[in-house]
């Protein structure tokens, strides 16, 4: 799989590129954990939105569901370890954010939870790889740009072999 390494100066650019698509206002922004909390933290500064919460989701490991079939983990509920309160929601326009929508079960789950809370759900990421999407012809609402490589954002810190193989970081 092709990687790609962004700096400061990309995240900003792709920042940049989002802020003009937003065509209407927002109530609050969901910052999905742990990608959507940077660039969710630039947006909500640059858009002004100071009702901002977080919602974490796990979805069990294929071992976790001891599935015979490759790719069954796909067919799990997600767990959701954090999420707020369907009255922090109902009747809002939230913006939710993450980094990448890669399979978009992920941000998929959560717009759904935040549908059923009441609230009117927008999604937005830094990227879109539409070469992995879950969901046939759903997209983002809003994302920067559209990739198939695997994205390594300036925030996030090398783990395992992936120093190795992208021979170091300087932090």
């Amino acid at each position: 799989m092709r990687r790609e390494r962004l700096t400061w100066a990309d995240v900003d650019a792709l920042i940049d590129h989002l802020i003009p698509q937003f065509d209407h206002t927002f109530d609050g922004m969901l910052l999905i954990t742990r990608g959507g909390i940077v660039p969710g933290g630039l947006l909500a500064a640059a858009l002004q939105i100071e009702h901002v919460l977080t919602a974490a989701v796990d979805f069990p490991a294929e071992a976790d569901l001891n599935a015979s079939r490759k790719g069954s983990q796909f067919y799990s509920w997600p767990k959701f370890l954090q999420f707020p309160d369907d009255q922090m929601l109902n009747a809002k326009r939230i913006l939710i954010v993450d980094d990448v929508w890669g399979s978009g079960r992920t941000i998929t789950a959560v717009k759904n939870r935040v549908s059923g809370a009441g609230g009117t759900p927008f999604t937005c990421v830094l990227h879109f790889n539409p070469y992995r999407n879950l969901f046939g012809n759903f997209r983002p609402d809003f994302f920067a740009a559209t990739t198939d490589a695997y994205i390594i954002y300036p925030w996030e810190s090398p783990r395992g072999g992936e120093r190795a193989l992208l021979g170091g970081f300087d932090q």
